[in-house]
């Protein structure tokens, strides 16, 4: 940091940023009291996370992730995103800095179970930032958000947990598999067979468990799937909401086994949307669109 007459000057960072960054700060260490709401969306497994601030702000020079600023959450639940209203979600938007919740705070509160508090206490991302670039970064993660929302509601309430395993056995032949789907009882949890070759004798053979549901996945739902895999079988797990971080594990100690979360689920559909049967494309109906790529 270098000292010029116009003032103080940071290399690489648009004159915008400092005061905004300071505005935050000051928001972060005296406009927060003990006992108010905090709303956190979570973009790595998709969730809303509510809690309640304790105690006062505390500055420790030495942590090391570099955040010296702390203060103190007690978390009260964890919550798909899919509980919420899409106009909900919008306010809280991208996560990016701390605002106050105005037009949704009740939702909030009443999924908290702490319906009638006051609506001055909620705290979450900033929604207004003077920054050119950093407004445009909200924007265009807010357009990924608010898409990857809108896919998965509609999933969940167009198709049955078939109609869900169905819609991922084509998903695979628009990667250039050959699927079906598995009996409906006796299936050891493979949902979906999946194979290169048309009768399905040469590996690899995928063998896919799908859970249509937004919870966060625990160990023991994915454990099934890696006992049912012979030589030269892969087991594919697939859900719309998060893996917990002991299924995580899971995968990276087993080498056949891949979990797919709700994000990634999500991130396949555009690259493969235009093979897609109409059927699915009337469900899930998407238009492309381009949006800056500044966080690159």
């Amino acid at each position: 940091m270098t000292g010029k007459r116009s003032g103080l000057h940071w290399p690489g960072i648009t004159r915008g940023k400092p005061p905004v960054g300071a505005g935050i700060l000051f928001r972060f260490a005296h406009e927060i009291s003990e006992g108010d709401f905090v709303v956190y969306p979570s973009k790595h497994d998709r969730m809303v996370n509510i809690g309640r601030f304790v105690g006062a702000c505390e500055h420790i020079p030495a942590d090391p992730e570099e955040y010296p600023n702390h203060r103190r959450v007690e978390w009260i639940g964890h919550y798909p995103r899919n509980d919420f209203s899409q106009s909900a979600l919008n306010e809280i938007g991208a996560y990016i800095t701390l605002f106050l919740i105005r037009e949704h705070s009740e939702e909030f509160l009443l999924k908290a179970g702490a319906a009638g508090a006051s609506q001055e206490t909620i705290f979450t991302g900033e929604s207004v930032i003077p920054d050119d670039d950093t407004a445009t970064v909200s924007v265009s993660q807010q357009a990924e958000l608010t898409t990857g929302d809108f896919v998965i509601r509609q999933l969940m309430t167009k198709l049955s947990g078939y109609d869900f395993e169905e819609f991922v056995a084509h998903l695979l032949e628009s990667l250039g598999y050959t699927a079906r789907v598995t009996q409906r009882s006796g299936d050891g949890g493979v949902d979906v067979i999946a194979h290169r070759d048309k009768p399905g004798f040469e590996p690899p053979i995928l063998k896919v468990q799908c859970k249509r549901k937004t919870d966060q996945i625990p160990r023991p739902e994915v454990d099934q799937l890696p006992g049912t895999l012979g030589e030269g079988e892969y087991g594919l797990f697939i859900t719309l909401g998060s893996l917990s971080r002991q299924s995580a594990e899971l995968e990276r100690n087993r080498p056949k086994l891949r979990l797919i979360d709700g994000e990634q689920f999500v991130g396949l559909l555009p690259e493969h949307y235009a093979r897609l049967a109409p059927r699915y494309r009337s469900i899930i109906p998407l238009k492309q669109i381009c949006v800056p790529d500044l966080q690159s």
